[in-house]
């Protein structure tokens, strides 16, 4: 060391250090920090008049209790609604990732495992002229229902 500016200075980062550095010096005093917890002394109470136990879900009452949801069975499909049309064809993919094409129409929404490239379907819904996208083909369609053919 040169100066003795230089070190005062070296001494009083040592010193900083030193102390940073006994704080936490792991021989098993002090108070544990935040990352550290506390050991566990006791066992949760059980009594269900203490608030700090642990709680069980309420009892469900069989008047509010929703039934299981059944799915449709596959039968007779219904005719499209107002507005809806059908389209039979084969589904291409788009010029961009992820668009999909069935006869000139942009196929949005849709079960994506029915609607796969090359894939046999008839498909119902809605022809949206004036949808904006990001697949820059097609005339959009929005799909209510999609069955392979």
């Amino acid at each position: 060391m040169k100066t003795p500016r230089m070190a005062f200075a070296a001494l009083v980062a040592c010193a900083a250090l030193t102390a940073c550095g006994g704080q936490d010096a792991g021989d098993g005093t002090g108070t544990p920090s935040p990352s550290e917890g506390s050991p566990v002394t006791s066992a949760p109470s059980t009594d269900p008049a203490d608030p700090t136990g642990p709680s069980a879900p309420p009892p469900s009452d069989p008047a509010t209790a929703l039934p299981p949801t059944k799915r449709p069975t596959p039968g007779p499909s219904l005719p499209p609604g107002p507005g809806a049309n059908t389209i039979s064809g084969t589904v291409e993919a788009g010029v961009e990732p992820g668009c999909l094409m069935l006869d000139g129409f942009q196929l949005i929404g849709g079960p994506r495992d029915v609607l796969t490239p090359g894939a046999k379907v008839t498909v119902t819904g809605k022809p949206q002229p004036d949808m904006m996208t990001t697949c820059q083909q097609g005339t959009p369609f929005t799909v209510e229902s999609a069955r392979r053919s």
